[in-house]
């Protein structure tokens, strides 16, 4: 009771509490806004520093593929994008004061994202700053330059630190299930509105209609469905594996994987069924099941599920008919017209930017676009004859991943996006060759998904460079840190020291002759 120092702390800590509660109390008195906002957020991150600088590895897995957004923060940034500013800083911190505390060195990736970013950097610069609008600017698009700096980034605040052995399952299951949250939003439906806080995270808005020229609707499509189903789709496959799933005797796997498959399609998206059988067909051939009886079974399942759906398709929501609709089957014609309509103008949109390629060859053109430009966009542009000054080409959003990169930041980002993407499949394939065996079926799971995603993004998909690439880091630093690097095949155990020859025998020293 009388000790000096434990008196001294007392009333340090009242002196430091007790005026920040009496102007957190005038803070509420107030009206709220952004200031204030800002304030209450700052003070939050002070009071969980001592749990992030514990957990701040796991909370960025956490966040990565969570659908929300971070309203009191300028821009509304993702939470992956403020967690890797966190989760870096920290880990620089932690090397800094302690030698033991070492960042996972890669160097075939590390070199062509500092490329990557270099050449980002000097197209910003060179075409006009990074345009913050948020900041006070005239110029628009900055976002774009800070979410592909942010996801470069990301990846070496997720190879900061190996993920143990034994915690690989956790780690899997916040990384992939994290897209769950994108159903959140809709609860916003049933729920009173005293939840109406919880919808300032999670946007309520994720339905996206489209109509003919006549306003008629043609289909709803529920985008919130596509990641729940990429989440439980994905976390199935990495952890449990095709095997796990249908051949372990657990049927309930089975059910959830075609469930959640099925529920994807509600968003309507193609890239979603054509992406998702791809990687199972990969993965199917990367766990060796081609080579075992297995193949005719699982080809005439397809067979048979391929029969089965042909009568089913006109009774499916039409969705997921536009989702089906490039398959020959019998779709509804207004869902084949709205999936026509949406290629066409794509198709249309690229014939009118290939021209621009050669002008933009050696100098992209960058992200940014100027105050006249927003205003044309604004204009009913997106009906304008001329397919290339359309409101989402004006906004350098393209639909097309190649495309994008290719015009933005011209042959030099080009060379480094695929000079990355290489690398990133060596990496991949390396630690699926020689990983450890208890990571095998995600190592397996993890290259199929990329490969398929670099290959539809350098093809005819793709939101741009912007959009993607947090998923290409994010997948590839799950996997550095799983497997603490890149694997190399095993040294040659040197065998057991061979008998010499008889030719190269040393001849034996001679006894020494004694004479009497």
């Amino acid at each position: 009771m009388n000790d000096p120092s434990a008196i001294l702390r007392t009333l340090i800590i009242y002196a430091v509490c007790a005026p920040a509660a009496v102007f957190i109390g005038y803070l509420l008195a107030n009206p709220l806004d952004y200031s204030t906002v800002a304030l209450y957020g700052i003070l939050a991150l002070v009071l969980v520093s001592p749990l992030l600088l514990r957990w701040h590895h796991w909370v960025l897995l956490l966040s990565w593929t969570w659908y929300m957004n971070l309203f009191f923060l300028k821009g509304s940034p993702p939470p992956w994008l403020a967690m890797t500013v966190i989760s870096l800083l920290i880990s620089v911190l932690q090397r800094t004061l302690s030698r033991q505390s070492q960042f996972i060195r890669v160097p075939e990736i590390t070199l062509p994202l500092i490329i990557l970013a270099v050449v980002v950097l000097g197209t910003a610069k060179l075409t006009g700053g990074f345009g913050l609008r948020m900041l006070g600017n005239d110029v628009y698009g900055g976002k774009k330059y800070v979410l592909i700096i942010g996801a470069i980034l990301g990846y070496f605040a997720l190879t900061a630190l190996r993920i143990p052995p034994g915690r690989a399952r956790l780690a899997m299951a916040l990384f992939f299930l994290g897209g769950i949250s994108a159903i959140i939003g809709e609860l916003s439906l049933v729920l009173p509105s005293g939840f109406n806080l919880l919808f300032w995270f999670f946007s309520p808005d994720s339905y996206a209609s489209s109509m003919d020229v006549s306003g008629r609707l043609l289909v709803t499509r529920y985008s919130y469905a596509v990641p729940f189903a990429i989440a439980t789709t994905s976390y199935m496959l990495a952890y449990y594996g095709i095997r796990g799933i249908f051949l372990a005797r657990k049927p309930w796997r089975c059910i959830i994987f075609g469930l959640s498959s099925l529920a994807g399609l509600l968003g309507g998206f193609r890239g979603f069924a054509g992406s998702l059988v791809l990687v199972f067909l990969i993965q199917f051939f990367l766990e060796g099941m081609h080579r075992t009886k297995l193949l005719p079974v699982f080809g005439m399942l397809g067979v048979a599920a391929t029969l089965l759906i042909i009568p089913l398709t006109p009774s499916l929501p039409l969705s997921a008919q536009r989702a089906l609709a490039f398959l020959p089957l019998p779709v509804d014609p207004d869902a084949e017209r709205d999936a026509t309509d949406s290629w066409e103008w794509r198709t249309k949109m690229w014939q009118a930017l290939l021209p621009q390629i050669p002008q933009h060859l050696l100098l992209g053109k960058g992200c940014s676009f100027s105050a006249d430009d927003y205003q044309f966009m604004g204009q009913n542009a997106f009906h304008s004859v001329d397919a290339g000054q359309q409101s989402l080409a004006l906004s350098n959003d393209y639909h097309n991943g190649w495309l994008s990169v290719l015009l933005l930041f011209g042959i030099w980002g080009m060379i480094a996006f695929v000079w990355f993407g290489v690398a990133a499949i060596h990496v991949l394939y390396c630690n699926y060759r020689y990983g450890d065996a208890s990571l095998r079926t995600a190592n397996a799971f993890l290259l199929a998904s990329f490969v398929v995603k670099f290959l539809l993004f350098m093809s005819v998909s793709g939101t741009g460079l912007h959009g993607d690439l947090y998923f290409f880091v994010g997948w590839l630093g799950l996997g550095v840190s799983l497997n603490g690097g890149v694997c190399h095949p095993p040294a040659l155990q040197p065998d057991a020291a061979p008998k010499p020859d008889v030719l190269t025998r040393p001849f034996p020293r001679p006894r020494p002759v004694f004479q009497r």
